[in-house]
């Protein structure tokens, strides 16, 4: 199945750069659906790339920021100021492409597609970033909430882009984060439909996991978030509403990648949206009682 591209750089209107088709890795896939955290990544360093929804499914996934360390500290305040776009997993120390979150993992070549970003440009969007790395980078791993699907699932609530095998769609909002030092920019969310009746459980479910985004932070209307057209994301694929469908709006950890655009720093690497770095934390490691 063909990827639509990323419509937009956040703000800007302007178009991202082109790319090759990515291979799909869907939750339709039962290999995927059932494959070990440490399979996945090892798939993802073979090449294999596309979104990661229902890849190794109940283990944690997490979005990747990287920054030279002179500006590690706007980023952790950042997160600090906004946790529930950017809710912190773990920080690496300078340099360390290794986490532990995943024992062996090495962030450089381990998610199936990155971001190379220069003064707040999209640059590159290889699968391996080991040319680009340096010495000083510090990487945030923020949660995503890949990781509460399973608990959607597990309630019976569907899911519209996994039945449709596609990525999850994204949204550049209206609402400006709490700005910290040098870092500024817009929330970014991700839109799930769900039915009346299941929507109850998606509240209650996601907001017992803060730590990967935790309850929804709008029901309904996308324009209250400055949202136009739902078929028109600026990040993933637009999925198809069926009737009595509302939209949820879940915090999203692309919202660093906003920033990166919104306050332009030197460099930056991150991942693709929906091309998520694969834990070995099961879910219910982040939830709370």
């Amino acid at each position: 199945m063909n990827r639509t591209q990323d419509r937009q750089s956040a703000g800007t209107g302007d178009r991202l750069p082109a790319r090759a088709q990515d291979r799909p890795v869907t939750a339709v896939d039962a290999h995927a659906h059932a494959w070990s955290p440490k399979t996945a990544r090892a798939r993802f360093r073979e090449g294999l790339t596309g979104p990661t929804a229902g890849v190794a499914f109940g283990y944690t996934q997490a979005n990747l920021i990287s920054v030279p360390a002179d500006w590690a500290y706007d980023v952790l305040l950042f997160c600090q100021r906004n946790p529930k776009p950017c809710p912190v997993l773990d920080v690496t120390d300078a340099g360390s492409p290794a986490t532990v979150l995943a024992e062996g993992a090495d962030l450089r070549t381990d998610l199936p597609r990155y971001r190379v970003w220069r003064d707040g440009e999209l640059v590159a969007e290889p699968t391996d970033v080991t040319p680009y790395w340096r010495d000083d980078l510090v990487s945030f791993l923020i949660g995503c909430s890949f990781t509460f699907e399973s608990v959607l699932t597990g309630a019976g609530v569907p899911l519209r882009h996994i039945e449709q095998d596609r990525n999850v769609p994204m949204y550049v909002t209206g609402r400006q984060c709490r700005p910290a030092g040098r870092l500024h920019g817009p929330m970014v969310v991700s839109m799930r439909p769900v039915q009346p009746e299941h929507l109850s459980a998606a509240i209650r479910e996601t907001s017992l996991l803060p730590a990967v985004h935790g309850s929804p932070v709008h029901c309904g209307d996308p324009a209250v978030l400055g949202i136009q057209d739902l078929a028109r994301p600026d990040f993933g694929e637009p999925v198809d509403l069926r009737p009595r469908d509302i939209p949820v709006f879940w915090a999203c950890g692309v919202t660093p990648q906003a920033a990166v655009m919104a306050s332009r720093p030197p460099f930056a690497l991150t991942h693709a949206p929906g091309q998520m770095f694969l834990t070995d934390a099961r879910d219910e490691q982040y939830r709370v009682a």
